[in-house]
């Protein structure tokens, strides 16, 4: 029997919680409820709902019941009008939200972290179990499996003629590695983006790898082993962690939050005149023998636009190369492992795209001499804001199949926030620096 989707969102502070809503799909009832106390963070969220209605393409038609106040969640428990939960707001509470909803039998679409502290790991282990137990699933917003660049990566590497096996690499020269560039200043949906105060605070927030650095965790074992259960207890080996802040002045701080300085929740993490936020972090593990190496970096503004991704996946045959410069698109190249096998790399690479032709028409290979290049038409090129609709897309579909859910996505939840929580945990011991109350 069909049944809407009736979405209830709690404590929406981060504005991951209204973008699963920017586009209107089938199967959700345009009558939404949002439980949260009457703050900054719920009206913006509003306002992000209501520019999502009022646009001149394609608005939407959400209809906001609104139950703001300090008994949010006690009325969330006890009212319940919907029938799945969204949860975007401050990182360390996320993961006792998630307990609510279970314990209540309501499936839960979370953004990335469920968890910050690998102490709160075992948490995570018993929400899983209790979540089985009830048959109740649990979707990550992993927005980075829809980027096709990730995609393609992880096709090539799955074709034994073109890329090989993977090699083992090395600690100072890992097989995979990848890294991230986020940009505090950015646009969301063509508007400034204005951030709380709390989200400088790595006790609410989570450093960058215990943040961000769950996509590419996550991407990992999505590439190395795709479709495969990972055990992090006998599958994960953590070598090598640290961290480094981003240093940020009281302008640059007051420009992306609208505050005339730091509050004082803060000032633990303010050293001289300047704020020292969390936002650099690295990660070697291996990865079912693989070495892989995770960097996850913040900084002030972009000079020429958006949030930068870069991947380097060895194979025995062919290397996969993401490079992306700021304010441009990411981009695919590929190079044989030795030159000898170039061509015959080139011409293997070709009939891969030419196979993809039905789902993207229009891809093509250049041959640029020492390496080639996947021309990837514009057609199929989506942005990290449209990315929100597939992982929604595909929440949706598992809310009316919950059984389809693939049985290698909750064992591979764990190991990504095994990988995040542990490498904040073992830089924290290597280096401590002001970036944690504990550190103090």
């Amino acid at each position: 029997m069909f049944r809407l989707l009736r979405l209830m969102t709690v404590a929406p502070g981060h504005f991951h919680a209204a973008l699963v809503q920017k586009r209107a799909l089938y199967g959700i009832d345009p009558r939404t409820h949002v439980y949260a106390p009457l703050d900054a963070d719920t009206l913006a969220h509003l306002a992000r709902i209501a520019a999502f209605n009022n646009r001149p393409d394609q608005p939407t038609t959400w209809e906001v019941d609104l139950r703001a106040g300090a008994d949010y969640l006690e009325r969330f428990a006890r009212e319940q009008p919907g029938n799945a939960v969204v949860l975007s707001g401050r990182n360390r509470p996320k993961i006792d939200l998630m307990r609510l909803a279970v314990s209540n039998c309501l499936p839960v679409i979370a953004d990335k972290p469920w968890i910050i502290e690998h102490a709160d790991f075992p948490k995570l282990e018993a929400l899983f179990r209790e979540s089985e137990l009830r048959e109740v699933f649990m979707w990550d917003m992993l927005t980075e499996r829809f980027e096709i660049t990730n995609w393609l990566v992880r096709e090539f590497a799955r074709d034994a003629d073109l890329f090989g096996s993977w090699q083992t690499g090395a600690p100072n020269e890992p097989a995979l590695q990848m890294r991230s560039v986020h940009f505090l200043k950015k646009l969301v949906n063509d508007r400034p983006l204005v951030r709380p105060w709390w989200w400088f605070d790595p006790a609410t927030s989570g450093e960058a790898m215990a943040d961000v650095g769950t996509h590419l965790a996550d991407l990992s074992m999505w590439i190395t082993a795709p479709d495969q259960p990972i055990d992090y207890a006998t599958q994960i080996q953590m070598l090598a962690a640290d961290r480094a802040p981003l240093v940020l002045t009281r302008e640059q701080f007051g420009a992306v939050t609208g505050l005339g300085g730091f509050p004082d929740e803060l000032r633990p993490y303010v050293v001289g005149r300047n704020l020292h936020y969390a936002g650099n972090n690295s990660a070697t593990y291996t990865l079912r023998g693989v070495h892989v190496k995770l960097e996850t970096a913040w900084e002030f503004e972009s000079p020429a636009g958006g949030d930068t991704h870069a991947c380097v996946a060895r194979g025995t045959r062919a290397t996969l190369t993401i490079r992306q410069q700021p304010g441009a698109r990411p981009e695919i190249f590929v190079t044989a492992t030795d030159p000898a096998r170039h061509a015959e790399m080139v011409d293997r690479l070709r009939g891969r795209c030419d196979a993809f032709q039905r789902d993207f028409t229009g891809m093509f290979v250049s041959d640029l001499g020492t390496e080639a290049q996947v021309v990837i038409p514009d057609d199929w090129r989506a942005s990290h804001e449209d990315h929100f609709a597939a992982v929604m897309d595909e929440f949706v579909r598992y809310f009316h199949a919950p059984r389809a859910v693939p049985p290698w996505e909750r064992p591979n939840a764990l190991a990504r926030y095994y990988i995040t929580t542990k490498a904040v945990e073992m830089a924290r011991g290597a280096a401590p620096n002001p970036l944690h109350p504990t550190d103090y």
